[in-house]
């Protein structure tokens, strides 16, 4: 087979059309993943925080969580990602998980929700909802297709590098997309390919390519104990959250601890990750594991002494979801997010418009065989979709409603722009003909 421009073009443009609305979900959802703690900041009064010099010790904020929650169990809490942000405490109460916001710096708790915008787009993003590893796997497939897609794209489209201010105005809206698709294709070029290389590189760590995983990510030490469970239980509740900070940061200098995990069965340490001098890495760079018993130190990982395959797997969230750089920065990731959606809107309407435009009008193709495929996968996320908010999250009237108008609504809009506004101009061009 002979690879020219022209089948360059064919192979973007089946990716692109085949694909599309697959393909729109995993970009617009990781889009809106990049900024969806500050959704949370916006739409949720309980998840803000005012900044403050001083902050609460970790004991006082888990005396408000246990007064507020006196059967429930923490099983993880995550410190604030920004400053005008709470912690989020995961809090398990008769086998119902809640997301408790803890002020960090006055320690109060200001509420609680079964479910957060930040849970529901990552959790969106990261495998559809779809469980049994078939999510995960078709979004990460997306990161060799988002590659294949910008490489043929340079390919057919010369000296691209030359037009990123060519941008064709008054002559009509198919001229204009075309050139608007490809003007925010230039411009995007640098975040696509950041992009696809860490979705490739997070399908190597879950396929376990050369290593990768069980190099980057050892596993949890062991702690040699003879408490049973009962003890065991009441070891966990009874934790020093102080105390167990205070040997993070004497293990690690200059330690801000972030996140911990509490031990989640008999012979697991208290497990914390945080920040230190090494910039652009993620939490899990820095990793303390403690003794519950003893607060000894059993193990320690430092960002600074990481091995090249743990420190490109470090930064590849921070990388992929921009947040390294603070607000401006995921800010700047969320627009370049928008940009390459609407690349694949675009691109959509473009291939539609020109089949509509072809000799066969009233018979125009659409996606073929592949229509069932994007349906298919469509629907199966919004089942489980429903079935995650619903039963494994118990949310409330009002999210599902909020899940329920966000889908008829994206579901509208996509019949509205490529099924109804084409098929007007369809009509309007058979008319036009009759006439001429």
């Amino acid at each position: 087979m002979k690879f020219n421009k022209k089948t360059f073009f064919r192979l973007h443009s089946w990716i692109g059309v085949k694909l599309s609305i697959l393909f729109f979900i995993v970009c617009f959802s990781g889009t809106l993943a990049t900024l969806s703690h500050e959704m949370d900041w916006l739409l949720n009064p309980a998840t803000r925080a005012t900044p403050s010099v001083t902050t609460a010790s970790k004991d006082l904020i888990v005396k408000n969580v246990y007064k507020a929650y006196p059967t429930g169990k923490i099983t993880y809490w995550m410190g604030a990602p920004m400053p005008y942000l709470c912690d989020i405490i995961y809090v398990e109460v008769e086998k119902q998980r809640w997301y408790v916001f803890a002020n960090p710096y006055t320690g109060e708790v200001q509420g609680a929700s079964a479910l957060t915008f930040q849970r529901f787009f990552r959790d969106l993003h990261y495998f559809l909802f779809i469980p049994f590893q078939v999510g995960h796997f078709t979004v990460l497939i997306f990161g060799f297709l988002l590659f294949i897609s910008l490489g043929t794209a340079l390919f057919f489209y010369k000296k691209w590098y030359r037009k990123l201010f060519d941008l064709e105005v008054g002559k009509g809206r198919v001229v204009f997309f075309r050139s608007l698709h490809r003007l925010v294709g230039v411009w995007s070029v640098p975040f696509t390919l950041l992009f696809s290389i860490t979705g490739i590189w997070y399908f190597m760590e879950r396929t376990n390519t050369a290593a990768i995983s069980s190099t980057a990510n050892p596993e949890m030490p062991e702690i040699i104990t003879t408490i049973d469970s009962i003890a065991f239980e009441r070891v966990v509740k009874s934790i020093d959250y102080n105390k167990a900070e205070q040997a993070a940061q004497r293990a690690i200098a200059a330690l801000q601890v972030k996140d911990i995990l509490p031990p989640e069965n008999v012979g697991d340490p208290i497990y914390l990750t945080g920040i230190s001098q090494v910039p652009l890495v993620r939490n899990r760079a820095n990793r303390v594991y403690i003794d519950p018993e003893t607060y000894e130190v059993i193990q320690v990982q430092k960002a600074e002494e990481t091995n090249t395959v743990t420190w490109l797997n470090d930064i590849a969230d921070p990388l992929h979801f921009g947040y390294w750089g603070g607000l401006i920065t995921k800010i700047i990731w969320f627009v370049a997010g928008l940009g390459i959606s609407g690349l694949v809107l675009t691109g959509i309407w473009i291939s539609l418009k020109r089949k509509v435009k072809s000799e066969y009008l009233q018979k125009r193709q659409k996606m073929g065989a592949w229509r069932y495929v994007n349906g298919v996968v469509v629907a199966a996320m919004t089942f489980f979709m429903y079935y995650f908010v619903i039963v494994r999250y118990s949310a409330s009237t009002r999210i599902v409603a909020l899940v329920t108008i966000g889908l008829t609504l994206f579901i509208f809009l996509g019949w509205y722009i490529f099924s109804y506004q084409l098929k007007k101009a369809a009509e309007k061009e058979l008319a036009a003909k009759r006439h001429a």
